[in-house]
C-alpha cells in the first residue's frame, strides 16, 4: 500500500545572501488533500513553492515528493515526476484557440520530436473536450484565448496543467483579479481535482480558504508559525497577531 503522504519538505531553508526566505521549514502534504499556506507579504509563500518545482535551489533540507528527493532535479524533471506549477499571472498563447492551448500542453505534443509529428488523434480530442468541460470552457474550444475574461484565462491554466494529469497541482493565489461567480467556481473546481491528487495553494482570500483548504499552513518569516483546520488557525493568536489581524 502506497503512504498516504505525496509530499514531504523537511528542514527546508533557502538563503538569499543571509537573509532565509525559508527557515527550517517542514510540511506534509496527503494524497488527495487541498492545503492552503497563508500569510503576510515575505512570509516565503512563493518561494516555497519556488523550491518544490526547482525554480530556486534548497540551501539545506529535503523535498520528497512520492518518496524521491527532488531538490538535485531539473524543472523539466520534476514535472515529468507529476509536480505541476501555476503561477500568479496567466501564462497562456493568447494567439491560439482555447482547444490550441490545451492541445500544445497536452504530454504528446511537449517534446520538439512530438511537436513535430503532433496529429490531432480521436483520444487527444476527447482528452481535450474532457478538460474544457472540467474548466468550464467546453463552449469556447474555438474561441481565441486572448478573448476570454481574466477568470477564464486562469481556468484555462489550470486545465493545460490538468491535461498533463499531475499528481500534485500548486497554484499561486488562483482567484487573485476573479468575479465573487468566478471564485465559486473555482472553489468548486478545485475540490473536484482533489478526488484524485493533491493540491497546494497559496491565497490571500480567506473566504476562498475556508471554501477550499482540507487544512491551512500558516508561514510567518519563512517559518511555520501554525497549521490544522480553519476554524483552528483563525482563533490562533499568533496568527492574529502577525496576519488576520491586518
Amino acid at each position: 500500500m502506497s503512504s498516504p503522504i505525496l509530499l514531504a519538505v523537511e528542514d527546508l531553508t533557502v538563503s538569499f545572501d543571509g537573509f532565509k526566505a525559508v527557515d527550517g521549514l517542514s510540511l506534509y502534504l496527503e494524497r488527495n488533500e487541498v492545503r492552503v499556506v497563508i500569510g503576510p507579504n515575505g512570509a516565503g509563500k512563493t518561494t516555497l513553492l519556488d523550491l518544490i518545482c526547482g525554480k530556486t535551489r534548497a540551501t539545506d533540507g529535503s523535498i520528497k515528493f512520492k518518496d524521491q528527493e527532488l531538490t538535485k532535479m531539473a524543472e523539466h524533471q520534476i514535472v515529468h515526476k507529476g509536480v505541476g506549477r501555476k503561477f500568479q499571472t496567466p501564462s497562456i498563447y493568447e494567439n491560439l484557440t482555447v482547444a490550441q492551448n490545451l492541445e500544445l500542453s497536452y504530454p504528446a505534443g511537449r517534446t520538439v520530436f512530438g511537436s513535430l509529428f503532433f496529429r490531432r488523434t480521436a483520444a487527444i480530442q476527447k482528452r481535450v473536450q474532457e478538460i474544457a468541460e472540467e474548466i468550464y470552457l467546453d463552449e469556447d474550444l474555438d474561441k481565441s484565448a486572448g478573448l476570454l475574461s481574466h477568470g477564464q484565462k486562469q481556468w484555462l491554466e489550470i486545465g493545460m496543467l490538468l491535461i498533463q494529469d499531475p499528481e500534485l497541482l500548486m497554484l499561486d493565489e488562483p482567484v487573485a483579479g476573479m468575479s465573487v461567480v468566478e471564485r465559486e467556481r473555482t472553489a468548486a473546481l478545485l475540490r473536484k481535482i482533489s478526488n484524485n491528487r493533491s493540491v497546494l495553494v497559496i491565497e490571500h482570500d480567506m473566504d476562498f480558504v475556508k471554501d477550499i483548504a482540507h487544512k491551512v499552513t500558516v508561514l510567518h518569516q519563512g517559518k511555520l508559525l501554525a497549521e490544522g483546520k480553519m476554524e483552528d488557525v483563525q482563533k490562533n493568536e499568533r496568527v492574529i497577531e502577525v496576519y488576520l489581524g491586518h
